[in-house]
């Protein structure tokens, strides 16, 4: 650090040097007191204390802007490309079941996982979240998504056999008061019966001792009444309850025993129960109805993905962006038709690069003709560089598109001069010469203005110097002017590397499915396909990119020698 700036090299009247003295002077001749009476160190520690939280004061706006608008949202970003708990909390109960699954067998999974998916899907359809979970598991398997959509709609099915024979053999299991009267708690039945529009809904509470009864049925309904209650705003107790209610009703009287059951409506119970054990009571075998709603639901692969993506973290995202996808047997590369990430990263790559060199080429010489003018001269023309900046991005890559067509004006000119033939027109859009031409002449004023800032501070008796001495034109231009004028391209290609790795706009409207970068990809995904976690994972991946590009930038070159001016 400079001498000058480092606090304890600072040998003037400062805040931490005034401390220091006095904590000297307590230690030699006891405490120096301030005018106030108050011991000198104890009065100066709470000016410097003051002084910091000033300082502090001043800078939190900005500091509060930049955490909320640049540090915040890349933590977002890095969370959703590895977020994945829409799975495991859509379908609880078929991830914990599919634990004990052997996903490499090659054989769908046990009854007990379609009985899992059959109540999972069901309270996702209800609460219309199947549709998303069919989204994103769609991202990683296609197809996924129309599955969920027609297993939400067609597995009430399964629940109409059920409910149908016990309507058949009581009325009573069709209506909403009896069910109210079986499940509810004394309590709560009083509040519901006495509910009127504009009151305040009554929480449902299970009656006691019930859950022991019927624990599948009490938390079906419990499940059905907190929904009524919370989303559709309805009194439960006038609510006829789910198809799922009436099978969890089967489950638990083919599982248990109820003939000691004394409550309201025990003789219904009952009489349901010993129409169970009769053996004329209809069930519904899960297999084949979720084989009957869509026969991919017997494809191993469809268990496979949603196993593997039942963690609440996933690496998935990151794979895909690398061209690799999930297995039973751990990550693998893609087929080579799907790859297409890699080779994204590395047009963008190559692309930002040369539009780089571009405009270091055309810049340099446009920056040391304005660092060697008159200052009015140099203003003016300054004002030209300026300009595109005064001029919309859309309209002015929308003239390039316009420019560069093979019916545009650089075609029309070269087959007018007759360098190319009417019928031999060049191709200039919609590929990588054309994104590289639009974007060079986009960038060029953030490569000229830090190179101009830097040539403009270099003395020009140096070159007269060197020639003075004997050097040529160009020996001076090399060997004194051009190592001076270094950190002005450093900075510049830094800038104008890291916007072209990012710009999105221009690719699209002139690159054309050869000129597109990695950056209009992830507008797609968080745009179109709405696959925010792999756009979040292909960010993440260009950022780290764009870090380790600028660590080794700066172990070559050194970032110290980057300056935007004098």
């Amino acid at each position: 650090m400079n001498t000058a700036t480092d606090p304890d090299k600072i040998t003037g009247p400062t805040p931490d040097n005034a401390l220091r003295a006095a904590d000297a002077s307590d230690k030699k001749d006891g405490p120096v007191l301030a005018a106030d009476g108050t011991p000198l160190k104890k009065s100066l520690g709470r000016a410097l204390r003051a002084q910091k939280l000033r300082a502090l004061a001043m800078i939190a706006p900005l500091l509060i802007f930049v955490v909320l608008t640049f540090i915040a949202p890349i933590f977002d970003m890095l969370f959703r490309s590895v977020e994945n708990q829409i799975v495991s909390d859509t379908l609880p109960r078929t991830t914990q079941a599919l634990k004990d699954w052997d996903d490499t067998s090659g054989q769908v999974p046990g009854d007990d996982v379609f009985e899992a998916a059959y109540i999972d899907i069901f309270y996702a359809a209800e609460n219309k979240m199947h549709t998303r979970l069919g989204t994103r598991l769609n991202y990683e398997l296609t197809g996924v998504s129309s599955l969920f959509r027609k297993s939400g709609r067609g597995l009430d099915d399964i629940g109409e056999v059920y409910k149908d024979q016990f309507e058949d053999l009581d009325e009573n299991w069709d209506e909403a008061e009896p069910w109210a009267e079986l499940m509810g708690s004394d309590a709560w039945l009083a509040e519901a019966r006495a509910w009127e529009d504009g009151q305040p809904l009554p929480k449902f509470e299970l009656r006691e001792g019930i859950a022991e009864v019927l624990p599948r049925t009490a938390d079906a309904y419990s499940q059905f009444a907190a929904f009524t209650r919370v989303e559709e705003e309805d009194n439960v107790f006038n609510e006829e309850p789910w198809t799922l209610v009436h099978t969890m009703l089967y489950e638990d009287l083919a599982a248990g025993d109820v003939s000691g059951y004394t409550g309201p409506r025990a003789d219904m119970l009952i009489a349901a129960d010993a129409l169970v054990d009769s053996p004329e009571f209809e069930t519904a075998d899960l297999k084949a109805v979720f084989e009957d709603i869509d026969k991919d639901w017997m494809d191993p692969v469809v268990w496979q993905t949603i196993k593997m993506y039942s963690p609440d973290y996933t690496s998935g995202y990151f794979l895909n962006s690398v061209d690799m996808q999930k297995t039973p047997d751990g990550p693998a590369l893609r087929d080579e038709d799907e790859r297409i990430y890699g080779i994204l990263f590395k047009r963008t790559m190559f692309m930002s690069l040369v539009i780089t060199f571009s405009c270091i080429a055309l810049s340099y010489p446009v920056a040391f003709l304005l660092s060697n003018l008159p200052a009015r001269t140099a203003n003016l023309l300054m004002i030209l560089v300026l300009l595109p900046f005064w001029t919309s991005l859309l309209v002015r890559t929308s003239a390039w598109k316009v420019m560069l067509q093979q019916q545009g004006v650089i075609n029309d000119v070269l087959v007018w001069i007759g360098l190319i033939a009417d019928d031999n027109r060049l191709v200039m859009i919609n590929n990588q010469l054309g994104t590289i031409i639009a974007m060079t002449h986009i960038l060029l004023p953030f490569m000229i203005l830090p190179m101009y800032s830097v040539m403009s501070t270099i003395p020009p008796y140096y070159v007269r110097a060197a020639k003075s001495l004997g050097a040529t034109n160009w020996t001076a231009f090399w060997r004194v002017y051009f190592p001076q004028s270094v950190p002005g391209i450093g900075a510049g290609s830094i800038l104008v590397f890291i916007l072209a790795i990012g710009y999105y706009i221009t690719p699209e409207i002139v690159g054309g499915t050869t000129g597109t970068f990695i950056s209009n990809r992830i507008a797609y995904h968080i745009s179109s396909s709405l696959n925010w976690g792999l756009a979040a994972a292909l960010g993440t991946i260009l950022l780290a990119v764009v870090l380790i590009l600028y660590w080794a930038y700066d172990k070559i070159v050194g970032i110290d020698n980057v300056k935007l001016g004098g």
